[in-house]
């Protein structure tokens, strides 16, 4: 009897021990990024895709990633008519380069605006497992600074208008570039 006892005590005592994983599950939203559409100008309802573009941020050497399962440069090249950036969760402006065209031959297709984003960051506790995300407000007197880039040639971007000014999670558009 006390053998059966004994057993059932050690049996009790290895599963109190237990806990539940700390895993933060893959579909949990965390710190989103700026999503950012692409329009025609001259029919600003149809979205446009780029073409070739880079975009690096201040103080980066290479560009965001947009295609990881591309190798060398491609990986860092957008052809499509939507993006998402990330933003310095810990700073209040972010600035990056646009350049179109990236690594043309031709270098008079080559443009490059640059975009500084003014914010505020709010963080917010999602769980033991994933811990905190940050949230973003755009500046309400100044959300973003647009400059041509370092040739002094035009603006590519003829318009960019902020959509939401608050960047809560990647299901919705923040930022347009009409171009």
């Amino acid at each position: 009897m006390k053998k059966i006892t004994l057993l059932l005590l050690v049996f009790c005592f290895s599963f109190s021990s237990c806990e539940k994983d700390d895993i933060c599950d893959a579909n949990t939203p965390t710190t989103p990024r700026m999503v950012i559409k692409f329009f025609d100008i001259n029919n600003p309802t149809v979205e446009k895709s780029v073409s070739n573009l880079k975009v690096i941020g201040e103080g980066m050497t290479d560009g965001v990633i947009f295609n990881a399962s591309s190798s060398g440069e491609s990986k860092f090249l957008a052809n499509t008519s939507k993006i998402s950036i990330p933003l310095k969760t810990n700073a209040t402006t972010t600035t990056f380069s646009f350049t179109l065209n990236s690594g043309s031959t031709n270098t008079a297709l080559v443009n490059t605006d640059v975009i500084k984003f003014n914010y505020t960051t709010n963080e917010v506790y999602v769980s033991r497992a994933c811990g905190f995300k940050t949230l973003f407000e755009m500046s309400a007197t100044t959300p973003f600074e647009h400059t041509d880039g370092p040739a002094s040639d035009t603006k590519w971007m003829t318009v960019v208008q902020l959509q939401k000014t608050n960047i809560n999670n990647e299901n919705e558009t923040h930022l347009s570039i009409f171009f």
